[in-house]
């Protein structure tokens, strides 16, 4: 099962990183391959969505909830569509330095190995892509921060 963990440090609060990523009707603005969102239902909490993802032609929708620790910790886990698994974190830690690290976690498994063999393939590739655009959008929601960002990454 593809699975990739990875730390950044980003000049933003944990307020702020965890607002990016909690808002979820926001990604077809800025997340590659993400056409639509539908929000099923929402609280401070948790909220349950629709994604469209598409690439090359073909489009698959999934449902996944969505569960909010405001500021630390926002939690996705898989509940219907193409995939058998899929399970994803963030998590926001204040640096000490008026900066956040950003824990970030997926893994996912499809129904056909056919499917999660190419996928593996360029598994590391799209979530780097994705990733950086999460990055990019702060820089605009937030503004650019003279600082540099510096990573760490394990992918397993």
């Amino acid at each position: 099962m593809p699975r990739h963990n990875e730390t950044r440090r980003l000049p933003y609060t944990p307020e702020q990183m965890f607002d990016l990523v909690a808002d979820v009707g926001a990604y077809p603005q800025f997340l590659p391959w993400v056409s639509a969102i539908r929000i099923r239902s929402n609280s401070d909490t948790e909220m349950v969505a629709d994604m469209i993802v598409g690439f090359k032609g073909v489009r698959e929708s999934f449902t996944s909830r969505v569960v909010k620790e405001r500021p630390a910790h926002v939690r996705v886990d898989y509940l219907d569509g193409p995939l058998k698994h899929l399970h994803n974190e963030w998590a926001f830690r204040d640096d000490g330095e008026g900066g956040v690290l950003v824990d970030f976690e997926v893994e996912f498994e499809f129904k056909n190995r056919i499917f999660e063999m190419l996928a593996g393939q360029f598994f590391d590739k799209a979530l780097r892509k994705m990733i950086g655009a999460f990055e990019t959008r702060a820089a605009q929601l937030y503004g650019a921060s003279g600082s540099s960002s510096s990573s760490a990454h394990n992918a397993a």
